[in-house]
């Protein structure tokens, strides 16, 4: 079986682009909440929160449909992109959660089984916990992760 043959879009390709997604943000209020340093409207790839004077929490989701065949290895590019937007702000993730959208029907939860373990794989390789996740019934295969790190704040980026 071919994962990338049952993708509509693959990648970055599959998200909303910017002038879609800006008419929506546009009709959501700003929030004025102490700590947010990086929120929503920053459009970047992880918020930032700071939780006392020295220690920031880098906060991210990332999930998209597959991008290559082969299940494990999809996981893990699925893992190692979520992980790379808690390294780009400076931070250390801590813990994952992860998010599956799967089909019921047309291919074998085996299929699933190895898209997590490859995601799985990088995550210990990076030493991130995953405590959990979400799944939904969904006629497209998309896998990813909610990653949460920490950060100094003097090695924010």
């Amino acid at each position: 079986m071919r994962l990338t043959e049952l993708a509509k879009s693959a990648g970055c390709a599959g998200k909303l682009g910017p002038g879609h997604l800006d008419i929506a943000l546009k009709m959501v209020p700003r929030q004025t909440i102490p700590g947010v340093l990086v929120g929503y409207e920053n459009s970047d790839d992880a918020g930032v929160f700071q939780l006392t004077p020295d220690i920031l929490l880098v906060q991210t989701v990332d999930y998209f449909p597959p991008i290559v065949d082969d299940p494990y290895t999809y996981g893990q590019i699925a893992a190692a992109n979520a992980l790379s937007d808690v390294y780009a702000m400076g931070g250390e993730p801590k813990t994952a959660l992860s998010v599956v959208c799967f089909p019921v029907k047309g291919v074998e939860f085996s299929v699933l089984g190895d898209i997590m373990r490859g995601g799985l794989d990088k995550l210990s390789e990076a030493g991130v916990a995953l405590l959990g996740g979400h799944s939904v019934r969904d006629d497209e295969i998309k896998f990813g992760y909610a990653i949460t790190g920490v950060v100094e704040t003097k090695n924010f980026k």
